[in-house]
C-alpha cells in the first residue's frame, strides 16, 4: 500500500518549505493499531510501540535525498533498523514533526503486520514522503 501525507502534513512540508516556520529534525516511529492511513489522520489516530527495546529515530535534515519521478515527489532516507526485545504486532510506520505534534506522513506496511516473536527480533524501515 501506498502512503499518505495528511493534510496537516502538506501544509507543515509547504511551511517548511517556504521557510515560513523553522526546520527541525522529523522523527520516525512504529504504530501497532491496524490502521490505515487517511488524509484527514492525526498523530493521536496512531498507537506508538512500546515493546521493549524500541526507540524512535531522528531523521536529521541533511540527510534526506529528493527527487521527482513522473510527477511524483520524494524524499527519502537511509533505511532504519528498530531493534525489539519482546513480542509485538506492528502494522506500518509514521513520521512526525520534533515536538510530535503533526503527523508528516505514514504508511501501513504492505506485507504486514510484522510479528516479532516474544524473544525479539528487528524491523527495517525506509523511511519515504511522497507528495503527487
Amino acid at each position: 500500500m501506498a502512503g499518505i501525507t495528511p493534510n496537516e502534513g502538506e501544509v507543515e512540508l509547504l511551511k517548511r518549505g517556504v521557510n515560513k516556520t523553522t526546520p527541525d529534525d522529523l522523527i520516525l516511529k512504529l504504530y501497532v493499531n491496524d490502521k490505515t492511513p487517511d488524509e484527514s489522520d492525526e498523530v493521536a489516530d496512531y498507537t506508538e510501540c512500546t515493546a521493549d527495546g524500541y526507540s524512535a529515530k531522528t531523521l536529521t535534515g541533511a540527510n534526506w535525498t529528493v527527487q521527482t519521478t513522473l510527477g511524483v515527489s520524494e524524499a527519502s532516507y537511509a533505511q532504519q533498523t528498530f531493534s525489539l526485545t519482546e513480542s509485538a504486532t506492528v502494522y506500518g510506520y509514521f513520521i512526525v514533526n520534533t515536538a510530535g505534534t503533526i503527523l508528516i506522513f505514514a504508511e501501513k506496511f504492505s506485507d504486514g503486520p510484522y510479528n516479532i516473536p516474544s524473544g525479539g527480533g528487528d524491523i527495517k524501515v525506509t523511511p519515504k514522503i511522497r507528495l503527487d
